[in-house]
């Protein structure tokens, strides 16, 4: 294979990531990345910056020379999108050969990783409801990216093609067969990011294995020798277990009592659909249950201030994960290793710690001193019958391998 620059774009529902791969036949190198937060926040600016990964004269292979660090005000995704685009013009970025996009759900017909056709968008365009939040953004980015760079191919790679091999038992929802017959079924999210994670570990997987990927989006895996057997989040992100802004696992007849208080002033269904939505995937989870916000860092700070609404919606954040883990713990026969990923995840030492607590009657022992570590690290006792580790996603790595697989 020859020596191609790779563009991998990620976007969510308020945030364009972005980064830059040179690959051979033999290795990627990431040369620059960058990221776009903040869109759509009002008049509230957001945070866009640049880095580059390319040694400077003298510097260090590693060292990270940050090209960009603004916030502009992003009131919508065109902005932001042109935004982006003009800093991969202007700031002598590589051009790409080859363009991959983070897509989390294509429906059910789009189950394989492939090349972006102007057909397959239409194709993709007709399941936006199996991922609200994301996929419009994803689409829209693709089709900007396709003009910004004319010639170049772009491929397309999903979030639930990780889950593609979930067993009948659980891809199939208790709901009537003729919904069932239109594509309504579990498709997870997260995949990237478990998939990263199940190649940081080859060539020693674990044949039980939970993966917890915790940030703003939280979902929780089971995977037995490296492939996907139960994952919490469904036919879309809301559902599992809680999120930053979404419900998680609900009561449907919660959502039904909510659906038919908003018909009694909305104009028409769909309105009153979409209001509750909003209220599922952007007002609820830990906002809605802090009454505070959705960050998990200001939540931390506010329970030191005695917030009991913060307590609240960690404390149930908490105990729902760990009914996850029991029930996988269940499922997968027992375990070998927790491995904890995503912001969260990573970072947030006080939440391993209580999601930990009381699991050791399955073998869960923290080390409370190893725990404090930041980054890749084993954090449980060097006894502990099951194994913890934290490990960050490379989902922008594997994006990238999977663009030069599709390549050949």
């Amino acid at each position: 294979m020859p020596t191609r620059n790779i563009l991998v774009l990620n976007s969510g529902s308020s945030s364009i990531k972005f980064s830059i791969y040179q690959a051979t036949e033999t290795e990627r190198t990431k040369l620059f990345e960058g990221a776009l937060d903040g869109i759509g926040s009002g008049s509230a600016a957001g945070k866009f910056w640049i880095k580059s990964w390319v040694p400077e004269k003298g510097g260090q292979p590693g060292d990270a020379t940050k090209l960009v660090d603004e916030t502009p005000t992003v009131p919508d995704l065109a902005t932001g999108f042109s935004l982006v685009a003009g800093a991969l013009e202007k700031r002598s970025l590589p051009h790409p050969d080859a363009i991959g996009h983070r897509m989390v759900c294509g429906g059910p017909t789009v189950t394989e990783n492939q090349f972006i056709t102007p057909e397959l968008i239409d194709e993709m365009e007709r399941y936006t409801a199996f991922a609200p939040l994301h996929t419009p953004a994803a689409i829209y980015i693709m089709c900007e990216a396709a003009k910004l760079f004319p010639g170049v191919p772009n491929f397309v790679c999903l979030d639930s093609y990780f889950h593609r091999y979930l067993p009948e038992v659980t891809r199939h929802l208790p709901i009537p067969a003729e919904y069932s017959a239109m594509g309504v079924r579990r498709f997870g999210a997260h995949g990237i990011s478990y998939e990263s994670i199940v190649q940081a570990l080859q060539p020693n997987v674990p044949a039980r294995l939970i993966v917890a990927h915790l940030g703003n989006g939280a979902s929780i895996s089971a995977i037995r020798d490296g492939i996907g057997i139960d994952t919490s989040m469904g036919l879309t992100p809301t559902g599992g277990i809680i999120s930053g802004t979404r419900t998680g696992d609900i009561d449907p007849g919660v959502l039904l009592f909510i659906l038919r208080k908003l018909a009694d002033t909305a104009p028409d269904t769909n309105t009153a659909a979409d209001q509750l939505e909003k209220i599922a995937s952007k007002k609820s989870g830990l906002l809605g249950l802090s009454q505070l916000d959705n960050d998990m860092r200001a939540l931390r700070q506010a329970i030191g201030e005695d917030n009991a609404h913060a307590r609240l919606a960690v404390d149930e954040f908490v105990y729902v994960l760990r009914k996850f883990i029991g029930g996988y713990i269940a499922v997968l026969g027992g375990l070998d290793m927790l491995v904890f990923t995503g912001g969260i995840g990573e970072n947030d030492t006080a939440t391993r710690a209580e999601v930990c607590a009381g699991l050791e009657c399955f073998g869960l022992i923290l080390d409370l001193e190893r725990n404090k570590q930041r980054g890749e690290a084993t954090i449980s006792t060097q006894g502990s019958p099951v194994t913890i580790r934290v490990i960050p996603p490379a989902e922008d790595l594997i994006i990238v391998e999977h663009v030069c697989r599709l390549l050949q």
